[in-house]
């Protein structure tokens, strides 16, 4: 394939240079961006009179051909190509003749390659969000169905006090919010248009850079013609959003994993999202919980990389920007299998009532609040915290629970204690009572999940 650059230089490179050089394999994606940002180029073109209204036309008619023939499979991408946008622009030369050449005038590959990315992350901004929406609904459903499930709150992987499944659940539906809120403001430092910056300091053809960018939905134009050719922050921004999201399943996936096993015995996970072993035919793997765990590392090298290439580069465009590329798809691409992983794998857990209660009651997660019972009759705290945690020493010694203990026993320790303590230190009641706001209470977690689908209610 000829090159388009072709004429300071005898446009000969070697071959193993042409492999080195090229972006074909991964850039050849964002053909629909590549194609939808030349369309309105040649309007824009062609309003500016530039070109004629029947050479836009013409420029149209070809894109929008290569486009359907794209789609439909019957035109393939040549991997000779250089880029998508040299692809391109030399098959619709082909199709229409030397008006094929006239699309370039008035920009460069420099502000096109921004302009398509741009369009591309703001598809896949969107997308991403949608699929955190679903997550969301997911816990949110989870959290209505097992909100009176009482099940140990931890503190340093130790059993803390008494909470409620949906409670748990809603906790990370506080971080998918974040991550919605994120993706959204990250959206507005994207949805800015480079085109019509040209190679870097702007074209003197009479263009018009707000009616181009109205076409193609941007909110705005960048300001500096040297920033909107080698600006990647709305890459790097993003991926710093991704990586959040990564870890933030990182973390949901560690729960299931430890709760999925006979240790924990909390969950259960779906066969479907679930693996055998080779050898040991009891096990079921949490393999997908897993790979969401792992996978989250190779987001976070994705983030790194990119600072890395930008950390050093001079203004304005440089061949190292090609670099955005590789690690940004990956990195949406495998957001976005993850949450659609985790939403299955969340709407088909089912949660263990009995092996939750069990844990709670023998962990002493009550032991605040029998503190507090002491409190409530008039002894300091720290009076009661000593007595409370001399109760439960000698609980652990003879193998009882807090519940077991005879009232004499208690009333050894202090004559404050009376018969109605024992309903203060139900382990239902201890999250029951838990009532502020925010709070583990069925009352509070409900209305924490009226919070959240009123969220997603208004986030449409």
């Amino acid at each position: 394939m000829s090159k388009l650059w072709a004429g300071r230089t005898a446009g000969i490179t070697e071959k193993l240079a042409d492999d080195f050089n090229s972006s074909i394999s991964f850039d050849s994606r964002m053909y629909k961006q590549d194609i939808e940002g030349s369309i309105a180029h040649a309007a824009m073109l062609s309003k500016a009179g530039i070109i004629t209204p029947e050479e836009k036309e013409e420029l149209t008619e070809g894109l929008k051909g290569i486009l359907s023939d794209l789609s439909d499979g019957s035109l393939e991408i040549s991997p000779d190509a250089e880029d998508i946008h040299m692809f391109v622009e030399e098959e619709l030369t082909k199709r229409i003749g030397d008006t094929g050449k006239k699309l370039h005038t008035a920009r460069s590959r420099n502000d096109q390659v921004a302009l398509d990315m741009r369009l591309y992350l703001r598809e896949k901004t969107d997308i991403i969000s949608g699929e955190i929406k679903d997550l969301l609904e997911a816990l949110t459903d989870k959290a209505e169905e097992y909100k009176d499930f009482v099940m140990p709150g931890y503190t340093h992987l130790q059993r803390a006090q008494p909470v409620t499944f949906g409670h748990y659940l809603m906790a990370y539906a506080q971080m998918f919010i974040r991550d919605m809120q994120r993706l959204s403001d990250c959206r507005k430092r994207i949805n800015v248009s480079p085109i019509g910056s040209c190679a870097l300091a702007g074209t003197t053809y009479d263009t018009d850079r707000f009616f181009e960018a109205g076409l193609l939905g941007f909110d705005s134009v960048c300001d500096n013609s040297m920033d909107g050719v080698s600006d990647r922050d709305f890459c790097v921004e993003l991926l710093s959003v991704i990586s959040m999201i990564m870890m933030h399943l990182s973390r949901l996936a560690e729960e299931f994993i430890l709760w999925s096993g006979l240790e924990f015995r909390f969950i259960e996970l779906s066969d479907g999202y679930t693996t055998g072993s080779s050898i040991m035919p009891q096990k079921r793997n949490p393999d997908m919980a897993e790979l969401v765990r792992g996978k989250s590392g190779r987001v976070f090298g994705d983030l790194m990389g990119i600072l890395t290439v930008f950390k050093g580069l001079p203004l304005s465009y440089n061949k190292d920007m090609q670099e955005d590329k590789e690690g940004v798809f990956d990195a949406v691409d495998t957001v976005e299998m993850c949450l659609k992983i985790f939403k299955g794998m969340i709407r088909t857990m089912k949660a263990n009532r009995e092996n939750m209660a069990s844990a709670a009651k023998e962990g002493f997660l009550n032991a605040t609040d029998l503190a507090d019972y002491l409190v409530s009759k008039g002894m300091p705290f720290r009076s009661a915290y000593k007595i409370c945690g001399e109760i439960t020493a000698r609980c652990i010694e003879e193998g009882k629970t807090l519940e077991d203990l005879d009232i004499n026993v208690y009333k050894g320790y202090s004559p404050l204690f009376d018969e109605d303590l024992y309903g203060v230190i139900d382990i239902k009641a201890c999250a029951e009572r838990r009532t502020s706001y925010g709070g583990t209470s069925v009352g509070s977690v409900e209305l924490q999940i009226k919070k959240v689908r009123d969220f997603l209610s208004d986030a449409g």
